[in-house]
């Protein structure tokens, strides 16, 4: 079972709105949710949770690029919307997504042979900013004879992201990354936003 709120800072304090999922087919769709319920252009944080498994925030400053974080991303990516993040986190595009589609031999269910081809050395690294807080390893050894192609490096099986991203409104890394059980009602009452999330679950 899933729950997903928005949380958009205002004047006043915090204003929350339930953010229907059903709407939401892409990481792109969470994200113009999230720009939508802003108030002014300032922050708003987006949780997600599924029931004693895992849980996401994400946090939409303006057009800033956003920020994510997983608490497990192994059982997220396990997840339909979980998932996304995950993907995101990891760097797997939508080629990833075709090269599954493909038998060993190259080629399409009920297609003749075709011949796929690569860039050399694969796609190209997600610039790795606050991505980068599980692995920051340098790749750049050119001995280095790792899968660097994006998507190939399996999710975690513990937290993924940028564990900083709400230093700043009062939930510091150390915290964010104990989470465990209820983190969203811990999250949001280290917020001061416990009541107007309470209020649309």
């Amino acid at each position: 079972m899933y729950f997903a709120a928005l949380l958009a800072r205002t004047e006043d304090g915090w204003e929350a709105s339930d953010m229907e999922l059903d709407d939401v087919e892409s990481l792109s769709d969470l994200i113009d949710l999230a720009r939508s319920a802003s108030v002014d252009d300032d922050t708003v944080v987006a949780l997600i949770e599924q029931e004693d498994t895992w849980f996401g925030v994400v946090r939409v400053d303006g057009e800033e690029d956003p920020r994510y974080y997983v608490s497990n991303a192994s059982a997220a990516s396990r997840s339909s919307y979980g998932s996304m993040l995950t993907d995101e986190l990891l760097g797997k595009d939508e080629e990833d997504d075709e090269l599954d589609e493909l038998d060993l031999d190259g080629t399409e269910d009920g297609e003749d042979e075709v011949i796929a081809s690569y860039p050399d050395g694969g796609s190209t690294a997600r610039d790795g900013g606050d991505h980068a807080y599980a692995d920051d390893t340098d790749d750049t050894d050119a001995d280095d004879s790792r899968d660097v192609r994006a998507g190939s490096e399996p999710a975690p099986a513990g937290p993924l992201g940028d564990p900083r991203l709400l230093d700043d409104l009062g939930v510091s890394h150390k915290q964010l990354m104990t989470l465990d059980g209820d983190a969203l009602s811990e999250i949001a009452d280290s917020l001061g936003a416990t009541e107007v999330l309470e209020a649309v679950r």
